[in-house]
């Protein structure tokens, strides 16, 4: 008997008490002896788990009966930190850095709840490590006589790790490693471990990367067993796989992509009807054919559930000898593929599709800024060389049109904001950060691989049968508010029903601030109110995109969701499996891939943008004392986030507003100078110089030109916050610096050499989580894009974050 989910199921009952087992054992009427000791050992095994908590009168109940909570627990350098509840809605926990009990970043934990006065943050203390995060952490060897330290390059962990002589590897002062915790901080002792890998001297060219890479458990190569397997599959296709598919052989198709894209995924083809109507074809390669249910090939691509794109590298998520050779749908070669042809009339709406297997034969490789060169400047060699393509680039732009027109009439909300990308050299040194143009060849593919994703997931679900979607809820109702409350600053009011709103009222805002000023400070903030979007098994609708039906379906080289996507449209559609027996087999299967992909994707987007910072910031260290002009991007009650032109983002800091004593106002996300009455706003601009860069946290400090050098020798580290909902002065619920600030790390013992985090810190943070708490969006996410570098859209997702505001 299944007694963890019954004993979860009495549990969660509305009048249920805590109790003991013997009253589970009366409610399930147990009579075998074997059924008692198995009830018992499920309640160890959920005890275990977090998922329930036994009080000390041996009475059993849910964490939160028992005035706890199950979550991750977030660390700061300072050693308090927080825990983020598995409840979703649920408020952060605090934690003072003498409740941690030895809990570090990343670890699952119990945590039980101290009653404090109505309004102000919850505190805790943890009273249960239910299981570590990691136990493998990447950072800078430090040596000493006989023994070293390493400090780790997530300054969040906390705590220095302890290394022996004997297990140093041979490292020397500077190099970046791995290491393998092997006792864990306690009372007694601090933490200690062996360094299991030498990654290369911190100044050594693409170390930087690399220790990213290692720091969140991406693997770069794959297991021979993969590569065998990919090595196996034809180079070409052959006739008999063609047996079967709708040969398009003879069709015009085109790829667009990035002039420097290897993996060509989706090639396109327009026609325009005699009704008026047009035939859109979105062709995609037929990954699954390759990679097989439960396959070698199959599983590792699961493990790692996403491409990995870097500054000057791919980590992909199969085989190159796959993704850029046989699933690539390079020019003039039989490929095969997986297609939806929709045919959508002049109001931009789908009336009909069609989705099928098909053999394809690119007509051309196209690139984006060829496609816009031929259909918006004109260009005439490029037309003259594509002379037959010409007219179906033409009605694409006329197409896409309309399918934009569509999503915005249904209240899509389309952000525009600036992509930037950083040049390196052949050492992997930065030398330039350019700005990526969205022109109308990117909105093309944009339009078409949006139309396939919704035909696609709404063709499924009026089946109702298992499938993954890409889900994107409603904005909570308290960030909402927030944002409401915001705008009215600007002098606009937005109109919803209850605690939600319309996206095309979100839209409309959007609309009535374009060009002007405002624009960048509202499409922020309304970002910043946006949940994350996601991988789910119910099609709970894109809030974004104003779409009742949304999956992945156009990128299968790149993404295991649509690759799960066709596997599921060969079975249901192609092969015609409908059976019970396969309902129960994928129904069962799709928690766990939506649960894991989103997972993956998330780490992905950390790996992606920790790499994107630290090339920021190499960029800048030669430009110390240069002046720029930037935009107030952020305002935090510790200072501000500076935006240049190339998106490059600085921080000036509370300290460096030496012309007045500045308090942050948190309903204006403000600063307002005291005696001058001088105030700095999201949106504003401003003259900068660049102050101080620190490669270590891929920090940039900025100052701002027209102020007085800082001479005071004592000033408060943060201001006055003046908040909506707290009388000024009150602070923001964070933890004060001076009732905090320990440089004794948890569970330090006179053993070992006592060591205390590391790194340049202000105001008692380091100045790299400052910028994380300030740049974070509570409940943002990635953007859903079509493609990599080029191919980026937004779909009323916000921007990912590693850290929110209010912490």
């Amino acid at each position: 008997m299944n007694f963890e989910k019954q004993i979860l199921d009495i549990m969660t009952q509305e009048n249920f008490k805590p109790s003991p087992v013997s009253t589970f054992e009366e409610k399930l009427q147990l009579e075998a002896a074997d059924d008692f000791t198995d009830l018992v050992k499920a309640f160890v095994k959920l005890e275990g788990q977090g998922k329930i908590v036994r009080a000390g009168n041996d009475h059993y109940g849910l964490p939160a009966q028992m005035n706890e909570l199950r979550g991750r627990f977030i660390g700061h350098a300072k050693g308090f930190g927080f825990v983020v509840p598995e409840i979703q809605g649920m408020d952060d926990v605090f934690v003072p850095p003498t409740a941690t009990n030895g809990a570090l970043n990343g670890d699952t934990v119990l945590v039980s709840i101290s009653k404090l006065k109505s309004g102000d943050r919850r505190e805790g203390e943890i009273v249960d490590i239910i299981e570590r995060g990691t136990s493998r952490i990447v950072g800078e060897f430090q040596a000493n006589k006989g023994f070293g330290f390493v400090v780790p390059d997530d300054k969040k962990f906390g705590t220095d790790i302890f290394i022996s002589k004997n297990h140093t590897l041979g490292a020397i002062d500077g190099h970046k490693v791995v290491v393998e915790i092997t006792e864990w901080p306690s009372e007694r002792h601090s933490a200690s471990g062996m360094i299991t890998s030498i990654l290369g001297h911190k100044n050594d060219p693409g170390v930087d990367i690399l220790s990213i890479i290692n720091k969140h458990e991406i693997a770069v190569e794959f297991p021979q067993e993969v590569v065998d397997a990919a090595a196996a599959i034809p180079d070409e296709v052959t006739a008999k796989e063609i047996e079967g598919r709708r040969d398009l052989r003879d069709q015009m198709v085109v790829t667009i992509d990035g002039e420097t894209a290897k993996d060509l995924d989706d090639a396109v083809g327009v026609v325009k009807n005699a009704d008026g109507t047009y035939t859109l074809g979105v062709h995609i390669a037929d990954v699954s054919h390759y990679v097989t249910n439960d396959s070698i090939l199959d599983k590792e691509a699961y493990d790692r559930a996403t491409s990995v794109y870097l500054t000057d590298r791919v980590i992909p998520m199969i085989p190159h000898r796959l993704s850029n050779g046989i699933c690539s749908l390079n020019p003039q070669v039989d490929r095969l593929t997986l297609s939806c042809e929709m045919t959508i009339d002049e109001n931009g709406i789908v009336i009909g599709h069609d989705i099928f297997e098909s053999v394809i034969k690119t007509t051309e490789r196209m690139t984006y800024t060829d496609v816009y060169k031929i259909v918006e400047l004109k260009d005439n060699d490029l037309m003259a060389k594509y002379e037959k393509l010409v007219p179906m680039f033409n009605d694409m732009k006329d197409l896409s049109a309309l399918l934009r027109q569509r999503r915005e009439i249904r209240g899509a909300v389309d952000f525009d904001f600036k992509e930037s990308a950083v040049v390196v050299d052949d050492k992997g040194w930065p030398i330039d950060v350019v700005i990526r143009e969205r022109t109308v060849a990117e909105k093309m593919i944009e339009d078409f691989m949006l139309a396939a994703n919704e035909t696609v997931a709404e063709h499924v679900f009026k089946k109702d049968l298992p499938f993954i979607y890409r889900i994107h809820e409603e904005p909570k109702p308290e960030k909402l508010q927030r944002f409401f409350e915001f705008v009215t600053n600007f002098g606009i009011t937005v109109k919803g029903k209850g605690d939600s709103v319309d996206p095309k009222a979100l839209q409309q805002v959007l609309e009535s601030v374009v060009g002007k000023p405002e624009y960048p400070v509202i499409s922020t903030m309304m970002l910043r109110s946006m949940q994350q979007a996601k991988y789910s098994p119910q099609s709970l609708g894109h809030f974004g995109l104003s779409t009742e039906f949304y999956t992945h379906f156009t990128s299968p080289i790149r993404r295991y969701p649509d690759l799960i996507v066709h596997r599921l449209l060969r079975t249901y559609i192609v092969n015609k499996d409908q059976s019970n027996k396969t309902i129960a087999y994928w129904g069962a299967k799709m928690d766990e891939i939506a649960t894991h992909t989103s997972e993956r994707e998330r780490r992905a987007v950390d790996a992606e943008r920790d790499t994107e910072s630290i090339k920021k910031a190499q960029y800048m260290s030669d430009k110390i004392g240069e002046e720029f002009e930037g935009i107030v991007g952020s305002v935090t009650n510790f200072g501000m986030f500076i935006e240049l032109e190339n998106t490059i983002e600085g921080l000036v800091h509370i300290s460096n507003l030496t012309d007045d004593y500045y308090n942050f106002d948190e309903r204006s996300m403000s600063m307002i100078g005291e005696r001058t009455g001088r105030i700095f706003r999201i949106g504003d601009k401003v003259k900068i110089k660049v102050h101080a860069v620190n490669l270590e946290e891929a920090a940039v400090d900025f100052i701002i030109t027209d102020m007085p050098l800082n001479t005071r020798s004592k000033r408060p580290s943060t201001p006055r916050v003046i908040s909506a909902n707290k009388k000024a002065g009150s602070g923001s619920g964070k933890p004060k610096t001076s009732s905090y600030a320990s440089n004794k790390p948890a569970g330090a013992s006179s053993s070992k050499p006592k060591r205390t985090p590391s790194g340049p810190k202000v105001s008692g943070r380091t100045r790299k989580q400052d910028r994380k708490a300030g740049r974070g969006t509570e409940g943002a996410s990635s953007a859903d894009t079509s493609k990599p570098a080029g191919k980026k859209f937004y779909e009323g997702v916000a921007k990912p974050s590693k850290k929110r505001p209010k912490k």
